[in-house]
């Protein structure tokens, strides 16, 4: 168990590192702008994030428990957070010291109830794999669970001894500090920091219930019970409780030892298609899936003749750790096999539909500008494989990533919380297929996919003039109400009008207003300095000096603003 000082100590440290970084950015994101020193506050931003998203790596490494899967949840949120942070943060390994093996053995026997030696007829010390979380163990079964089972190996997953105080605390320091968030409207606007909060929270306590995670492998396991191409391992009942979890061993040739794999007559480019359609699979058929299938969680397991797999099946993929499982609602799933299918006809109008039918944008956005960006994205890049995409010019992917980004940020976006593990799952699955085939192209997987999709919801080839004839039948009828949001919009004020001599004048009575903030915050920090100078003389000073930067403001905004009239 933890001492309380020390949890304390975390809780304190964990909330001093969120304060100080809460007053920079409201001092260069609200207080300076407001004084009209935006451009200096933009010119230092993407440095002050890098520093920032460094600063949160090295507390989460040195703090590890629920700390680096905050980091990790960070890193996929590209909705909401700038790439300075994800960018920074995707390479954070939840990696950890192994505890040693007495704590271990203790709390094996107290979740058990009985002594090791009855639990299990050997199990190793070494640890196979430690994380911040737990960390496993193999182990060879008695005979009577080895007789249940039809197996005598398994690997024993044990949650480290105190973890759960700590994750109790790490989740008390982030409402603490979502609800500071939230009174931030530079943040609230953009994201529900405590819906946020409470999203990770309850992912991160399923993921220390081993129950829980048996319980998904057991409905992993029957999604693909007549599927030879998967493998799952089985859980020993008997020998599983809330935080020790024992499962029988299926480690086999890891997904991404090339080596290994054609050593045992694999070929890895037909391991990476049959991978990703596995991956379809869970996504679009049966709505439950795997979201952290990295190279780590998935083997290549030979069949032997015989053995059920027959000659169509000479090896299967085998996953491991339930933990982090995504489930997709029917309502989604149909809108992520829209989308599949506009991304695989290189269609942009069609893919923004799909996206806004997944909830991703509120019905009010404007999406004209994004559909012109997908369909030029669909333009210069669809349909190139990961070796064509690496000699295109970079800076023609910087400048359409830019104006994309810009683009995303300024539409009411935010990516529903399930939508997170399905980028999470899908971006793995890319990365891990490119490694197994470098000339992998992710469109040669998704088309015949989403082909069969469209076949089996469509009814066929015939129904796509139907679809055709459908879909400018609805462009005439939305034609009125296109109108009708003309006139809202003007009603409501809304509709945007150029008028340069009206944004003259609109631009000096602000500049005016800014001026008088300026010198009205200068005397107050003057005054002020003044009357707490004779008690402390420092802090007086300070103030004082201080009061310098609103009077330059005062006085060389109004030099400008006549020199632009």
């Amino acid at each position: 168990m933890p001492d309380v000082g020390a949890t304390r100590a975390r809780y304190r440290r964990i909330l001093r590192f969120a304060a100080r970084h809460l007053v920079s950015m409201w001092w260069f994101e609200i207080v300076l702008p407001r004084f009209g020193m935006a451009r200096l506050a933009a010119r230092g931003r993407s440095a002050r994030l890098t520093r920032l998203a460094r600063r949160f790596h090295a507390l989460a490494v040195d703090l590890g428990g629920l700390m680096i899967k905050v980091g990790q949840f960070m890193s996929s949120r590209l909705d909401v957070l700038p790439p300075e942070i994800t960018r920074e943060l995707e390479g954070l390994q939840d990696e950890a010291p192994p505890v040693p093996f007495g704590p271990i053995r203790d709390a094996i026997e107290q979740e058990l109830g009985m002594p090791l030696e009855r639990a299990y007829a050997s199990i190793e010390a070494e640890p196979l794999a430690a994380a911040s979380l737990g960390q496993a163990h193999r182990a060879m079964l008695t005979a009577q669970d080895a007789a249940d089972l039809g197996s005598v190996e398994a690997v024993v997953k044990v949650q480290r001894p105190g973890i759960q105080a700590i994750v109790d605390v790490d989740i008390a320091a982030l409402r603490r500090v979502g609800g500071w968030m939230s009174r931030v409207r530079l943040v609230s606007d953009r994201v529900d920091m405590p819906a946020l909060v409470e999203e990770f929270a309850q992912t991160s306590l399923e993921e220390i219930d081993y129950l829980h995670e048996a319980a998904n492998a057991e409905r992993f396991a029957a999604d693909f019970a007549d599927d030879l191409r998967v493998a799952v391992p089985q859980v020993v009942w008997e020998r599983t409780t809330r935080r020790v979890l024992t499962l029988a061993d299926v480690t086999a040739i890891k997904l991404t030892d090339l080596d290994g794999l054609r050593a045992a007559g694999i070929d890895p480019s037909e391991v990476a298609h049959a991978f990703a359609a596995v991956m379809f699979d869970q996504l679009f058929v049966n709505g439950f899936f795997h979201a952290d299938p990295h190279p780590g969680n998935l083997f290549v397991t030979p069949v032997e003749r015989g053995a059920g797999g027959g000659a169509d099946a000479p090896w299967r993929l085998t996953f491991i750790d339930f933990g982090m499982m995504g489930e997709v609602p029917a309502s989604t799933r149909r809108g992520l096999r829209t989308l599949l299918i506009a991304a695989a006809a290189r269609d942009g109008r069609g893919l923004v539909e799909a996206i806004r039918e997944v909830g991703a944008l509120l019905p009010s956005a404007d999406t004209a500008e994004l559909e012109r960006a997908m369909t030029g994205a669909f333009a210069r890049f669809g349909g190139m494989g990961f070796a064509e995409l690496r000699e295109v010019d970079p800076r023609e992917f910087r400048e359409f990533a830019l104006e994309f980004e810009e683009l995303m940020r300024s539409l009411p976006f935010q990516l529903p919380e399930h939508f997170l593990l399905i980028i999470r799952a899908m971006s793995l699955t890319s990365g891990v297929c490119s490694s197994l085939d470098p000339q992998f192209n992710l469109w040669d997987a998704v088309e015949p996919y989403a082909g069969r999709l469209l076949r089996d919801e469509r009814g066929g080839i015939a129904r796509a003039a139907v679809d055709e004839a459908v879909s400018l039948a609805r462009l005439a009828v939305g034609l009125p109400r296109r109108f009708d949001t003309l006139a809202t919009r003007l009603e409501e004020g809304r509709l945007a009008v150029s008028s340069p001599a009206l944004e003259r004048r609109v631009a000096r009575l602000e500049r005016t207003a800014a001026r008088v903030v300026s010198a009205v915050l200068f005397a107050g920090l003057l005054v002020a300095g003044a009357l707490v100078r004779p008690d402390d003389e420092g802090f007086g000073t300070a103030l004082m000096v201080a009061s310098v930067v609103p009077l330059l403001h005062a006085v060389l905004a109004g030099f400008g603003g006549r020199r632009r009239d």
